[in-house]
């Protein structure tokens, strides 16, 4: 297997740390805009890791380092902006690929709050009879959410339920940064973009459809101590995933954002700073939503200042395999002391970069294997929740 690895920030970097410790690739080549950085990523590994420079705008370019290095496995690792170039090149490259998160919604234009427009994922969909003609796989949606959060839901459906009522995601931290007021733990234009799009929510009776940003607030019990944490509906590729091929009532996500959280995305949205729409400033132009991520720290660099826990989970309700009535919160916790004491990044990139890595190597064994646009529900469970345990990092499962 020799993976290129596009983004080499926060999450791109964790991958290579994790992937460092495993034998089952041969090269991995990880491309960034800042060469520098890429540079950085991969300082001090052996040398089946490569520096490079790669435009992740350009599908072309992101096919011809593909060229360069026979590539198999693109793994994407930049902000979703980029899903389809990289998507595209990956597919002319002749290489299977990966991602973590899926090419961009377009609200309804005139019924938002309601209705849906462009879903995410739709743009990769619907180039899927391509990628089974060909016999190449797309496995879209393979961090943590989406991705260990579907595999759970298709381990329900499998191991533990014989009809479910809802499969509802669930995500929640009690993490802290020293020395800041205000610090996100992962990407604010990733954040920014799926907490401020219309929620999307799927029936089965109904099918998918859309609600207020933040609504249907609940109070949720996160396990090992972090406790409870209100969550509200923010927008998510699991809802657009999971009933492609898990049978439920109804699929749901919500996002433990916390009220000082939300209110600071409200408070950009009313001033016009969420939007990517570049403004004139004086002599350039700028996206105002690129402006403020500049003005914010780097969460790639906050591990050392963050304390707590990190949890990603799926609540599964309905009837157990005994024909009994059952409740399970099937959840993945990283303490952030032990991932930067382990492998030196915080708990909330580390937590994501680990499950593509368990993904490829899955691949590169043939325990998993597709052709088509898929997303992580589609595959077998059980190997990757034993490989996920494996590599050191447990998951759990509580009744409620």
């Amino acid at each position: 297997m020799r993976v290129l690895l596009i983004g080499a920030g926060g999450v791109g970097s964790a991958v290579v740390a994790i992937a460092a410790r495993r034998a089952f690739f041969d090269t991995m080549v990880v491309a960034d805009h800042d060469g520098t950085r890429a540079a950085r990523a991969v300082a001090g590994r052996d040398d089946r890791f490569v520096a490079a420079g790669v435009d992740a705008a350009s599908a072309e370019a992101v096919a011809a380092l593909c060229r360069e290095h026979r590539i198999t496995h693109v793994l994407n690792a930049v902000d979703p902006r980029f899903v389809m170039p990289i998507f595209d090149g990956a597919y002319a490259a002749g290489a299977d690929y990966l991602d973590m998160a899926m090419s961009l919604s377009r609200p309804h234009p005139t019924r938002p709050y309601q209705e849906t427009g462009v879903m995410l994922g739709d743009a990769q969909f619907a180039a899927a009879d391509r990628w089974t003609e060909a016999g190449r796989l797309a496995l879209c949606g393979i961090g943590v959410e989406p991705g260990l959060s579907d595999v759970f839901a298709r381990y329900a459906a499998d191991e533990l339920f014989r009809e479910i009522d809802e499969i509802g995601v669930r995500d929640g931290a009690n993490l802290t940064v020293d020395g800041y007021d205000f610090a996100p733990s992962f990407s604010i234009w990733t954040t920014i973009e799926e907490c401020l799009n219309p929620p999307v929510i799927w029936e089965a009776d109904r099918g998918w459809f859309t609600t207020e940003p933040f609504s249907e607030p609940e109070v949720f019990e996160f396990p090992d101590g972090i406790g409870p944490v209100e969550c509200v509906n923010v927008e998510h590729e699991e809802v657009l995933l999971i009933p492609r091929w898990v049978p439920a009532r109804r699929v749901t996500f919500k996002y433990g954002l916390g009220a000082e959280f939300i209110e600071v995305l409200r408070t950009l949205h009313k001033l016009g700073l969420s939007s990517t729409a570049p403004v004139r400033v004086g002599p350039v132009s700028v996206s105002p939503r690129d402006v403020v991520a500049a003005c914010l720290p780097d969460p790639a660099t906050l591990g050392d200042r963050m304390r707590g826990k990190t949890c990603a989970g799926t609540y599964v309700t309905g009837i157990g395999v005994d024909g009994e009535p059952r409740r399970v919160y099937l959840y993945h916790v990283v303490d952030n002391e032990w991932s930067m004491r382990e492998y030196g990044h915080q708990a909330v990139v580390w937590q994501t970069a680990v499950n593509p890595v368990v993904a490829l190597e899955l691949l590169a064994d043939g325990v998993w294997s597709g052709s088509g646009v898929l997303g992580p529900e589609a595959l077998p469970p059980k190997p990757f929740l034993d490989l996920l345990t494996a590599y050191g990092s447990p998951w759990g499962m509580a009744e409620r």
